[in-house]
Order: C-alpha cells, then sequence, then structure tokens
C-alpha cells in the first residue's frame, strides 16, 4: 500500500534470492505465477534447420531463414519449508516448483504458405531449490542447489516427432559488485532418462545438445544485463552451443518494469528440438519480459 517493494520485489536482496525467493523476506506465496525463462516476441535470422515434411507429390515447403520467435514461460511455487522452513533463527526456506516453457518458430514472413509455426517445443518441469549462504573466494556467494525433472517435447508424429526426459543437478553462485551490480553463475549437469531404441525419436540427443550447462549474466547496472550460456556433450567430440545475451531495459527506472529490450546469439545445436541434431547460427532481436 505504501508503494515499497515487497517479498520477491524487494530490491535489497539480492537477484538470485528474489528469483528463488530463499529467503523470508523474499517470499511471494505459493501458487503465484511468475516468469521463468525471459517471455519473448522477436525477429530471428537463421540457417541449418531440418528439412520441412513433403505432404504431396510436389517440393518441400520453402521456408525462409527469418521467421518470428515466440517464447512463453511461467512458474509458480507449489511448496515450500519441506526440510528448512526459516524457524529457530534460520532465514532461508527451501521449495518446490512446476515450470512450463515454450518456444515457437513462426515462418510469419512466408504468406505463400499461409504463415504456419514451423515448430514448437514444449518443456513442463519440476524444480526442488535448497538454499545456502556459504561464503567462496574472491567475494563470491553459493547460493543454492536444486535437482529438477524435465520433459521436453515439440508434439509432432513421426517422422519429425522429437521428445526426451532428463533429470538434473544445479547450483548457483552470486557476486555482488555494487549497489546496482553483479555477477552470477548457474550451472546444471543431467542425464537422460533412458527409452527403448524403437521408440527413441532422437537417439542420441544428449551427444548435440549437451549434458552439461553453465550461464553467466553480469549485471552492468540497472538497465543492461549481459549474458553468456555454454553447454557442452561432456564428450571428446564436442558439441554443444554458446549463447549470448544482451537485455536492456527501455525506460530510465528498469526497477518498476520488467520489459527489456534483447539481442541475443546462437551457435550450436539444439535451438529447437525438431533441429537437435543440425549446427545452427541464430541472431535474434526483439522484447522479452523478465521475471514478473
Amino acid at each position: 500500500p505504501d508503494g515499497k517493494p515487497i517479498g520477491c520485489r524487494n530490491t535489497q536482496y539480492s537477484e538470485t534470492s528474489r528469483f528463488w525467493e530463499l529467503q523470508r523476506g523474499t517470499v511471494c506465496g505459493t501458487f503465484a505465477l511468475r516468469g521463468y525463462p525471459p517471455a519473448s516476441l522477436a525477429f530471428a535470422g537463421g540457417a541449418g534447420t531440418h528439412p520441412p515434411p513433403v505432404t504431396g507429390p510436389g517440393p518441400p515447403p520453402d521456408y525462409r531463414h527469418a521467421e518470428t520467435k515466440i517464447q512463453l514461460s511461467v512458474r509458480t511455487k507449489i511448496a515450500k519449508g519441506l526440510v528448512k522452513n526459516g524457524n529457530f533463527g534460520q532465514d532461508d526456506q527451501d521449495s518446490l516448483w512446476f515450470g512450463y516453457s515454450q518456444q515457437s518458430y513462426w515462418q510469419v514472413f512466408s504468406s505463400s504458405l499461409s504463415r504456419p509455426f514451423r515448430t514448437t517445443d514444449h518443456e513442463p518441469e519440476l524444480i526442488y531449490i535448497y538454499p545456502h549462504q556459504i561464503a567462496l573466494p574472491g567475494g563470491w556467494n553459493y547460493r543454492l542447489s536444486g535437482l529438477g525433472l524435465v520433459h521436453q517435447s515439440n508434439g509432432q508424429s513421426d517422422p519429425l516427432s522429437r521428445s526426451w526426459n532428463r533429470t538434473y543437478l544445479m547450483g548457483a553462485a552470486e557476486k555482488v559488485l555494487g549497489p546496482e551490480s553483479s555477477l552470477r553463475l548457474q550451472g546444471r549437469v543431467w542425464s537422460r532418462l533412458r527409452e527403448p531404441l524403437a521408440t527413441d525419436n532422437n537417439p542420441g540427443i544428449e551427444n548435440f545438445v549437451g549434458r552439461a550447462e553453465l550461464g553467466g549474466a553480469w549485471q552492468v547496472n540497472r538497465a543492461n544485463t549481459l549474458g553468456l550460456t555454454l553447454r557442452h556433450s561432456l564428450r571428446r567430440d564436442s558439441k554443444g552451443s554458446t549463447r549470448i545475451d544482451w537485455l536492456m531495459a527501455p525506460t530510465s527506472s528498469p526497477n518498476y518494469t520488467g520489459l527489456r529490450y534483447h539481442v541475443q546469439l546462437f551457435n550450436g545445436y539444439g535451438d529447437s528440438l525438431l533441429d537437435y541434431n543440425k549446427r545452427r547460427n541464430v541472431i535474434s532481436v526483439g522484447l522479452s519480459l523478465v521475471d514478473w
């Protein structure tokens, strides 16, 4: 009522603490809807896509390299204080989350093809977060450990069907550089849940998309954030991907809006499930809505 930020909007706490509601002062309650990866709408250009299906006697559809990328995401905390509940002088709370992300590539410039959606990936996820406050060398602070279970599929029928399930371990650390600047690191390593070879729509996907991910973010100031995400197959034949992000607030008061200009560069495998084994170079420019 007094206009002051509260709970997960309270800027006296760190970005990581607010994002995962690690401390009692950052809690926004259960079953509230929050963002996960930024929701975004962008123009994208890239090559290296999977050949489109042939549905008739003529040639396959002539998809354009320029298209629109749409990403939607949401998460909600479904339980808190399961192991660590903030009592007995503790300030931290563990939590259980459910998230859902969806990414689509829309051939909006292909009017002769009736502007179809080239591919859409769906990704429901269950995440458990356990908070820490462990001082590390160099001014870093280890903030959380977590585990997750995730399913990803594109909802297509054969031969374009793609899906896989995996479990992962994660951890995150941060370093405060100043009142409006910080560094954040988050790592994940995952293991695919095996399925019969006869029904495996994407054999060896982990050899292309990767088995581990390291993401870093540098909040330069209130208005600008730079990000770098690396994925690696953890095998000698080092496939994976590199993604670079720049998010810039369009106003002089970025603490009060989640809207950002967003430029992204991607190189590697796994930009979409359909193209998991196709190396792609993609640049996208648009708008994103960060955690809301």
